[in-house]
């Protein structure tokens, strides 16, 4: 007789998924040894780590005391026309095939001014963008999301998401991408999922032993 496990193969799965996402997280201070903060007018400080960033897994995960948000991620995607004026605190900008900004270079500032000019309620967070310049995509920080002045940090370059490609793929982040990490889990290490799963697929795979002895 043989058994066959739906609820083994569903936690090994499980398991698979977890392990192959990737926390990118933020944690220290974005513009520790710039003078960005102090300097007058709008700063845009670069020095971002390339990155690859799966949309389908990945997450960026921020400490709220470090970045001056909330614990709770206020997401919106959209073209900027389109955006909540208050109640958010990350943003994917969406950029359309005919917008003229591309043409003539689109950059963080440009991406941050755009954001500003729909938010009106003062507010710390971030943004991804499409940078023409660079023809990929790119998270960013802002002072303030409704302030065309604010200082800027660029986090993090997305180098796998490049061309039109990358254009197409800003209307598939999602909130899921996201995270603060006062709300993080921590993930195991691999070697204690198996030791956790094993208890699983052996119940699962478990079988019935009657008057005589069947095999597994």
């Amino acid at each position: 007789m043989r058994c066959t496990s739906l609820s083994a193969l569903a936690a090994l799965l499980a398991i698979s998924t977890t392990v192959n996402a990737t926390i990118i997280s933020f944690e220290t201070d974005p513009f520790d040894g710039s003078t960005a903060l102090t300097t007058p007018g709008r700063q845009i400080v670069g020095g971002e780590p390339f990155i690859n960033f799966s949309i389908a897994s990945d997450v960026f995960a921020f400490n709220p005391s470090v970045f001056g948000v909330g614990n709770q991620v206020l997401f919106a995607n959209d073209a900027a026309g389109n955006l909540p004026v208050n109640g958010i605190n990350i943003v994917v900008l969406q950029t359309l095939d005919d917008d003229s900004n591309l043409a003539t270079g689109f950059g963080a500032g440009n991406a941050a001014n755009l954001i500003a000019s729909q938010i009106t309620a003062p507010s710390p967070g971030f943004f991804i963008y499409f940078n023409s310049g660079l023809d990929l995509l790119r998270l960013v920080y802002s002072t303030d999301l409704s302030e065309n002045t604010a200082d800027l940090k660029i986090l993090a370059r997305m180098t796998n998401l490049t061309g039109q490609s990358g254009r197409d793929a800003l209307p598939t982040f999602t909130a899921s991408n996201f995270a603060m990490l006062a709300e993080q889990t921590p993930i195991p290490e691999p070697s204690s999922l198996f030791l956790m799963a094993a208890p699983v697929a052996l119940w699962g795979c478990a079988c019935i032993f009657r008057r005589r002895r069947v095999r597994c």
